[in-house]
């Protein structure tokens, strides 16, 4: 049977000799970093090389001219060896936000032996690893509530240090209602346990001004199975009641079917809204989800582009 257990707070905000090790990534996530910087470069047409029309210096493509445009976007030389007109388009260059939240709740203090890392440990390296991509590949990073958006090639180590200085969000489940600005991203990295009226409070408030989402649900492997038989005791983590069961495994059946239909419905919001929901087992490496999550953001931000 699988073994369990919970990080107390101070693993949850790491203290000194622990952040120094996030700080300089070189103890506890140099693989990861280095696999994320990799995923960054395999997706050089995709975060930074966008490869669609706007302003810029970088000339993308001819396209032929459409009725109703400017006359002035005629590049003549090129339609000269054609009878046709052409339009020189330039690359997409301005720079954008990519907002951040980790969530470092009670319940991100989960950990079974069947995982290669606690869920808050996961949260956490994914969170920088993403942030030093999409840094390198020439956006901005905030952090909910926390930090104002930067393009510093340290946003992994200025994350990690705002981390490690916020003690008042530790009991928080969800981001602050911090305003995001149309077309901007936001990431957020939780296991989404708390109701789906307050899931759906903190989506929609962020979608009403146009900005887009992505939801990291970590999930642990015992979590998702719960694998128990006989007798068990559960502890809610948030609010401390603990609860007693004679069949566990009857129980898990029940368990199962309700963890089942709350990420339906939390997949439906998100698909209602536009975002993109990934689910990320900790027993699985955090480059699988990385580039899973920066290839929906490309994919969102062309989608976007592409209908305005």
């Amino acid at each position: 049977m699988a073994r369990v257990r919970v990080l107390p707070e101070s693993d949850r905000s790491p203290g000194r000799r622990e952040t120094e090790s996030a700080l300089s990534l070189a103890d506890r996530m140099p693989r990861l970093v280095l696999e994320a910087r990799r995923v960054a470069a395999n997706l050089a047409h995709g975060i930074h090389g966008r490869r669609r029309a706007g302003t810029g210096e970088t000339f993308w493509q001819f396209r032929p001219f459409v009725t109703g445009e400017a006359a002035q976007r005629i590049d003549w030389r090129r339609s000269g060896r054609d009878d046709r007109l052409y339009v020189r388009e330039r690359e997409w260059e301005t720079a954008q936000t990519v907002w951040f939240w980790i969530d470092r709740s009670a319940s991100m203090g989960y950990v079974s032996d069947l995982a290669q890392a606690s869920k808050i440990e996961r949260a956490v390296v994914l969170g920088l690893a993403l942030a030093d991509c999409f840094v390198d590949g020439g956006e901005r990073v905030g952090m909910l509530g926390l930090m104002p958006p930067r393009a510093t090639r340290r946003i992994a180590e200025t994350m990690a240090q705002t981390l490690v200085a916020d003690r008042a969000s530790l009991e928080e489940d969800l981001p602050p209602q911090a305003p995001i600005a149309a077309q901007h991203e936001a990431v957020l990295i939780s296991d989404f346990l708390s109701p789906l009226r307050e899931i759906t409070t903190m989506v929609e408030g962020i979608s009403s001004r146009g900005a887009r989402g992505h939801l990291v649900m970590i999930v642990d492997p015992v979590e998702e199975t719960f694998p128990f038989q006989g007798q068990a005791v559960l502890h809610d983590l948030e609010d401390g009641v603990s609860l007693r069961i004679g069949d566990a495994s009857s129980w898990g059946r029940a368990y199962r079917a309700r963890i089942d239909q709350h990420r339906s419905e939390i997949q439906d919001l998100a698909r209602r809204r536009g975002w993109t929901l990934t689910i990320h087992r900790t027993d699985r490496p955090a480059s699988e989800a990385a580039l899973r999550i920066m290839t929906l953001v490309s994919t969102a931000r062309g989608t976007a582009m592409g209908g305005r």
